[in-house]
């Protein structure tokens, strides 16, 4: 692998509710290298978005993260939010989930794209507007010049995605965060803001971490890839073993509850068992253990993260020994 932009260790996310603590992420470790494509994939809930919106110091209030977060040689989580702000946008990069709310309304595209580069970069003016439409170009976003006078709601879906990965791509960062970006397309304009990715990648050696629950995104795109399960990694590992021999229990229900062409008419879909666990209140032990059909009695213990061959790995005891399945 290439050597590493940004490395996750122990990372524990927490937030006070009314109803007490709720445990969104539970000691997540990730490495992640230059130029590498890797997908964080798992249920709504399983604090796969938490996760990176405290690495860039984005929680809500009521939310605190404890652990290691290294980029380069500082601990993101114990910087301030001025320093933080150095670092967000010109080297860490982040498309967020929904573009109609992450942009906002009132501003025309124009003027928050300006908005990027005068505080990362100090341009403003002719060179900041011929920078936004390199970048809107770049992301084959049609009739640039037009975009720039624009409101969001002038906007197409697919348009307002393509300013949204304009905007982080403004200042070149070394790490592209991806939240769910194609959730609200038609399946054509995914398609394209997939391969735009992909070229975008091996264009810039960006890293890109794309956090998705669709395992068909997963596929297309992305070379490894961590399942989150309850706010932990439970499996890691290159997308093609994830595919053809999971290791975990979880990783195989995914799968296993992926559409399929050649399902029979009628026939009914595969599905997980149960629901994911209550997050202020986690079960003893292995947190998939109450949907899980291969539980043993050494699964009331929390199992450890275990390297497996060619370096995949699985929060599992029987990672290795079980033959997979849905």
């Amino acid at each position: 692998m290439s050597s590493s932009l940004l490395t996750i260790e122990g990372l524990q996310v927490r937030f006070e509710t009314a109803d007490g603590e709720v445990s969104a992420v539970n000691g997540m470790d990730l490495d992640i290298g230059q130029g590498e494509r890797i997908a964080v994939v798992g249920e709504s809930g399983s604090g796969k978005s938490q996760a990176f919106l405290a690495c860039l110091g984005l929680l809500a209030r009521n939310g605190s993260a404890h652990g290691q977060v290294r980029w380069q040689d500082l601990n993101l989580l114990e910087l301030s939010q001025q320093k933080l702000n150095t670092i967000r946008g010109r080297h860490i990069g982040m498309v967020f989930q929904d573009p109609m709310t992450a942009l906002t309304p009132h501003l025309k595209v124009g003027r928050q794209l300006n908005e990027v580069l005068e505080i990362h970069r100090g341009q403003t003016g002719t060179l900041a507007r011929q920078r936004c439409l390199e970048v809107l170009d770049q992301v084959r976003m049609p009739d640039p010049d037009k975009r720039l006078d624009q409101y969001p709601h002038e906007l197409s879906g697919g348009m307002r995605q393509r300013v949204m990965i304009a905007m982080a791509l403004l200042c070149e960062p070394k790490v592209l965060i991806a939240d769910e970006p194609t959730t609200a397309l038609d399946v054509t304009i995914q398609a394209e803001i997939l391969a735009l990715f992909k070229d975008l990648v091996e264009q810039q050696s960006m890293a890109l971490v794309l956090i998705t629950h669709d395992l068909g995104v997963v596929a297309g795109l992305c070379e490894r890839a961590a399942v989150m399960y309850a706010g932990r990694v439970v499996e890691a590992g290159s997308v093609a073993d994830l595919f053809t021999a999971p290791a975990h229990p979880y990783t195989a229900g995914l799968i296993g509850s992926t559409p399929k062409l050649k399902q029979a008419y009628g026939e009914p879909m595969p599905t997980i068992p149960g629901q994911p666990p209550n997050l202020s209140n986690l079960p003893v032990g292995c947190a998939f253990r109450p949907r899980c059909r291969y539980g043993i009695e050494r699964c009331a213990e929390r199992p450890k993260f275990k390297p497996l061959a060619d370096g995949q790995g699985a929060a599992c005891h029987r990672a290795g020994e079980w033959g997979g399945g849905a």
